[in-house]
């Protein structure tokens, strides 16, 4: 059953990273790396000017794009182009749902949506900031990373007590 997790949630990171990818090459942006996991890496193959690599522990995914041009993108690509992994997985998550797939597919949209450091989320929020500010405000940005965080860190705990009161009157 772990295994199965396991793979159906690499499966989803993987599709996740895809769409990022896809939308980047429709917006004219390059991307020289796509990787599943972390640590040691596994399996890597070149196809199409991307490195496609497999790595030991599948905690993570990622593509690295030519940032540099997605910056000099309009507002609008760059938005879409942060978007397309959550994207893809919403519509993995409808087209298999009632699944493993389906609810692995959901749970990574969901997540990656919420301003934590480093996610989908939160890299669209910093990108409209910045072109709202028209520059980069250091303290701007710190604000709305400590309380994106600490907003997701709260809706958590409020989730996970909600769930906890549903199943103590269970």
């Amino acid at each position: 059953m772990i295994l199965a997790y396991v793979l159906w949630f690499a499966l989803a990171m993987l599709i996740h990273e895809l769409g990022h990818l896809a939308a980047a090459r429709a917006c004219g942006v390059s991307a020289s790396e796509l990787g599943v996991g972390w640590g040691p890496r596994l399996l890597s193959f070149r196809a199409r000017g991307v490195e496609f690599k497999l790595h030991a522990l599948p905690l993570g995914a990622y593509v690295r794009l030519d940032m540099k041009r997605l910056q000099n993108c309009r507002l609008s690509r760059q938005v879409f182009v942060l978007l397309a992994g959550i994207l893809v997985n919403l519509l993995a998550a409808t087209l298999a749902r009632g699944t493993w797939f389906g609810a692995m597919n959901f749970l990574l949209a969901a997540t990656n949506l919420l301003p934590l450091y480093q996610q989908d989320g939160w890299k669209c929020g910093m990108v409209m900031i910045r072109a709202a500010l028209r520059r980069r405000s250091a303290l701007v940005e710190w604000a709305f990373t400590v309380a994106g965080g600490g907003a997701s860190l709260l809706l958590f705990v409020a989730q996970a007590f909600k769930h906890y009161e549903s199943l103590r009157h269970y």
